[in-house]
């Protein structure tokens, strides 16, 4: 996964931002680990504290899960199932096609049966 800082905000923020929206989209999956403190650092040209900040970020909202000595893995996204991930994609999906939200909202009530106020 490449992350961009973009300048906008506290490095440590852009990073642990970057890595939850990875996550909650599903390009990060459940146990998938992610790189070093110190290689991510270098990749990034930044101080690896900064990295350590991010990742532990990640970890106090429930997305990832530092194991001592072995790194840092990815959870289910805030203790979401893997469904719940995938039907936040698929509704940002259809959000980034152009449906509103009363669009989205009446399929909804379509494939639960509950159309016109049933």
């Amino acid at each position: 996964m490449e992350i961009r800082l973009r300048g906008h905000k506290n490095i440590s923020e852009e990073i642990a931002e970057e890595y939850e929206k990875y996550i909650r989209f599903g390009a990060l999956r459940e146990g998938e680990k992610l790189p070093s403190c110190r290689a991510l650092a270098a990749q990034l040209g930044i101080n690896p504290n900064t990295v350590e900040r991010a990742f532990s970020e990640l970890e106090k909202r429930g997305l990832v899960r530092t194991l001592p000595k072995k790194g840092v893995f990815v959870c289910a996204a805030g203790g979401q199932s893997h469904a719940i991930i995938e039907a936040e994609r698929q509704i940002a999906a259809m959000k980034g096609a152009g449906l509103t939200r009363g669009e989205i909202e009446r399929l909804v009530q379509k494939v639960y049966g509950e159309e016109d106020g049933k």
